[in-house]
């Protein structure tokens, strides 16, 4: 046992230059994560080389300019001992400055080393911590070594000149006045001004501490088989299990990992020599080793190691860097295997992380052409050719070729094409505009508010912003993750639904404590919120049905019907397409609650705005060209989506409601004949008064009664208000007593709570968040001090008035992770969202759960 000093002594009861034993004072908020591993693995009785650790407020007053006692810290370790300094964060990804080895060697250690390790490596030491400290601690320029030329000692005698005559002095040979000389630099670089804004970016708040660590060296180097490496037990992109990581020999710190085509493989391979033949006893006992910290630290981890004359020596241990797949399936292995409890693998896994699985995405490795930016709006990525039409990429999808739909802006009329495309690319719109959240409803690409892209339809063209032209049908690669648009196709990355994806999220059933729905307005929506096990639909936007082109000419053959009589008989020839919609999405859900939202849009969505499209449609309803013109004319609005639509169309034109109520109703019974009983939820959309309840309830009761008689079935249905005008959560009290339940919509809520357009909007956020007006866009992450008042104060009274009131949002923040704490404080029943959201919010309410359960 080495015997100490009485500075050794000091450092050993000294909480801030510490002894790195089973029981010392080191905690991870304190000394650094890698100090306290480092206690871990002595702990656990690990072959780990003595270790100082400097407390966080050491390190601070070295900056300062008040070093420790190094003699005794250097006192610590054997007298002939080589030691080297790691930086120890509070959190492994903030960084800190490299680790500096070798301290403490000089002429008459060189000199004792070429004796017994031999004059090639022992120089190889020597000149390694020569050039380090010089441009790390005597703050010289790297191209001073430009010159040095061979190996051994004449590397090392030309290191020493190129450092004497550079600074004017003698390489200091004081192993002290080394040490003290990589703290000083090492704890002044932490401070710097470029680290401190690179570990910010990384989360890190701005007085994050830096704590040190003093090993005892390891060498690596010497006459009999040495080297370093790291070792792991599982794949950081797969999550398999999988011993994986590289060895050098001759070699320090993690030097394998810089490339050098020299390492050696770390198990028995036919392509070239291992670790695990060279050193088989060292290699059983690494793995065992790795084993035992994987267990007993809870974690995969990394173990960076050494092999000095056939020995083993664990120099630290860290987190295994992972990619969302490998955390899913890391997090599910260690709670299958019992070392973790399945509430702290759901904890583990970051819900947005999640998107990166439901879809492809852009392979990490492949390099990047990127031709332009805009706001990534609906995750995952897809190559195709250029389209500028809705036609267009309907007729490329049925010739079986992939295509990437580019519009100004998308509307209704653009779903056909928007289905048929791989992915979608807007110049204008923001993240809840209607590219995006179609495009999130249908787990399509989407990137929209492209603004920097120079969009011609006219020529079909569009121009990067490095002058680059994309003609119609050259092919690119649209990243909706990011929110980049990429020339040419890449290598991409398969989605990963698997076993490990789907335990994961019936973990997250088991514990959440609030309903996920989903958004769906297709059988093929509800399907995908079926898979996903959401609760059911929360919002069917019924308008979106119209716009198949067997159905639109009927439906503006409607609009330009004379009178009611008119409208109901060409609402007639529209009522078994909607009846057979309802009655497949009733029997998708099985029993499962389905939200159906009445016809919102303006009418003027479904007319044509070009002429061609006009001329067509007077061909169609066989009418003059000047008459359908007119018509149009007539139906313009300034502000159409504040004019006539929603409710307002329910109560002037009753004949849209009546028809979809009877649809409805018919469709529940045709489901409920084959299947569990349905229980339709018929939702008013854009309510600002109570009178305009108690009028369309008054409709669809009469709708109701008629259908029972006709039918001689019976049914119950629930009819509720889509809450999105201010107005109607200042007066819920009013409009409760008429309801069964209130849904929230957020994103024309939080549009008039502004008065900001959602579709605009994505011009100007960035430099509005940039500049602080806004800490996050309204649209994207929920105003929980304005908008988020007005959900609290309308849920407050509605309830008030109504006891029994369901609650719920159905706007696109209802996948958002902040909302849905958001709503769970407050009471509500469910969210409802995008169907490839519905995951992540599964495990989003997963975790809120547990940690109201901790407290």
């Amino acid at each position: 046992m080495l015997h100490l000093n009485t500075k050794g002594a000091a450092v050993q009861n000294n909480p801030h230059t510490t002894l790195v034993t089973a029981d010392g004072p080191i905690a991870n908020d304190t000394h650094g994560g890698r100090a306290k591993c480092l206690q871990r693995l002595v702990r656990l009785d690990l072959p780990v080389p003595r270790t100082v650790a400097l407390s966080f407020d050491a390190v601070q007053k070295i900056a300062e300019g008040h070093l420790p006692d190094v003699d005794a810290v250097v006192a610590q370790f054997p007298k002939e001992a080589l030691l080297c300094v790691r930086p120890s964060s509070q959190d492994p990804d903030w960084g800190g400055p490299g680790a500096v080895l070798n301290i403490g060697i000089n002429g008459a250690r060189f000199d004792e080393f070429c004796q017994t390790m031999g004059e090639e490596p022992a120089a190889a030491l020597y000149t390694r911590f020569v050039q380090t400290y010089a441009i790390n601690v005597a703050r010289l320029d790297p191209d001073m070594f430009d010159d040095v030329t061979g190996d051994g000692r004449a590397a090392l005698e030309q290191s020493l000149w190129a450092y004497e005559q550079e600074t004017e002095e003698s390489f200091p040979q004081d192993p002290a006045k080394q040490l003290a000389g990589v703290l000083r630099s090492m704890a002044r670089a932490w401070g710097g001004t470029s680290a401190r804004l690179l570990r910010q970016a990384k989360g890190a708040p701005a007085d994050a501490g830096l704590g040190l660590v003093v090993q005892e060296m390891a060498f690596g180097v010497g006459t009999g088989q040495c080297g370093s490496g790291v070792l792991q037990l599982v794949d950081s992109d797969t999550g398999l299990p999988q011993i994986k990581g590289r060895y050098l020999s001759q070699s320090q710190g993690r030097d394998a990992l810089q490339g050098d085509s020299e390492a050696l493989y770390l198990t028995k391979d036919p392509r070239g020599m291992s670790l695990e033949e060279l050193v088989p006893d060292a290699f059983a006992e690494l793995t065992q080793h790795a084993a035992l910290m994987r267990a007993k630290l809870r974690e995969e981890m990394q173990v960076e190691f050494v092999v000095q004359d056939g020995a083993l020596h664990i120099l630290d241990g860290v987190r295994v860097v992972r990619s969302s797949r490998a955390a899913v399936r890391i997090a599910v292995r260690l709670a299958d295997d019992k070392i973790i409890p399945r509430e702290e693998a759901l904890m583990r896994v970051e819900p947005r992380t999640l998107t990166e699985l439901l879809h492809r995405q852009v392979d990490p490795k492949t390099k990047r052409d990127v031709i332009g930016r805009g706001i990534a709006a609906s995750p995952g990525a897809a190559t195709g050719r250029i389209v500028f039409s809705a036609t267009e990429a309907q007729a490329s999808a049925s010739r079986g070729e992939p295509c990437i739909l580019i519009r100004r802006e998308t509307s209704p009329e653009d779903i056909r094409g928007m289905h048929a495309a791989s992915a979608v690319l807007t110049e204008r719109g923001g993240i809840t505009s209607h590219a995006a959240v179609i495009g999130r409803g249908l787990g399509l690409p989407c990137v929209v508010g492209a603004s920097s892209m120079k969009l011609n339809l006219k020529k079909k063209q569009i121009t990067a912003p490095d002058g680059r032209v994309f003609n119609a049908g050259d092919e690119i690669t649209l990243d909706g993750s990011n929110g980049e648009v990429l020339a040419g196709s890449v290598k991409m990355q398969e989605a990963a639904l698997d076993e490990t994806f789907n335990k994961l999220l019936d973990w997250a059933e088991q514990v959440a404590d609030i309903g996920i729905r989903a958004n769906a307005d297709t059988p093929a929506d509800a399907q995908t919120a079926r898979n996903f096990n959401a609760h059911g639909i929360g919002l069917c936007r019924t308008e979106h049905m119209f716009f198949d082109p067997g159905r639109l000419t009927v439906m503006r053959e409607m609009i330009f019907a004379e009178t009611g009589e008119d409208r109901r008989a060409v609402l007639e020839r529209l009522l078994p397409m909607q009846r057979d919609d309802f009655t497949q999405l009733f029997r998708i859900m099985q029993g499962q609650p389905v939200c159906i939202r009445l016809f919102d849009p303006p009418l003027h969505e479904f007319l044509p705005a070009d002429r061609i499209g006009q001329r067509e449609l007077a061909e169609a309803l066989n009418l003059p060209l000047s008459d359908v013109t007119r018509r149009i004319e007539a139906m313009s609005e300034y502000n159409p989506m504040l004019g006539l639509r929603g409710v307002r169309l329910g109560v002037t034109v009753p004949e849209i409601y009546e028809m979809q109520a009877r649809a409805i109703f018919e469709a529940t019974i045709a489901a409920s004949k084959d299947g569990e009983p349905v229980v339709p939820e018929i939702m008013i959309p854009l309510v600002s008064a109570k009178r305009e309840v108690e009028l369309i309830k008054t409709s669809v009761d009469a709708v109701a009664a008629a259908v029972r008689t006709e039918s001689d079935a019976s049914f119950t249905y629930r009819l509720g208000v889509m809450v999105e005008t201010p107005r109607a959560a200042l007066r819920a009290a009013e409009i409760a007593p008429h309801c069964a339940f209130l849904s929230f919509g957020t994103n024309d809520l939080t549009q008039m709570t502004y008065g900001l357009s959602r579709d605009d909007a994505g011009r100007f956020m960035s430099d509005y968040v940039q500049q602080g007006v806004y800490s996050e866009d309204p649209f994207h992450v929920l105003d929980i001090e304005g908008v988020g008042e007005l959900l609290q104060l309308g849920a407050e009274r509605g309830r008030k008035a109504q006891p029994g009131l369901t609650l719920s949002i159905c706007g696109e923040h209802g996948g958002n992770p902040e909302s849905i704490a958001f709503c769970r404080e407050s009471g509500f029943d469910y969210v409802s969202c995008s169907p490839f959201r519905v995951p992540v919010a599964r495990l989003a309410a997963a975790q809120l759960a547990i940690q109201h359960k901790i407290g």
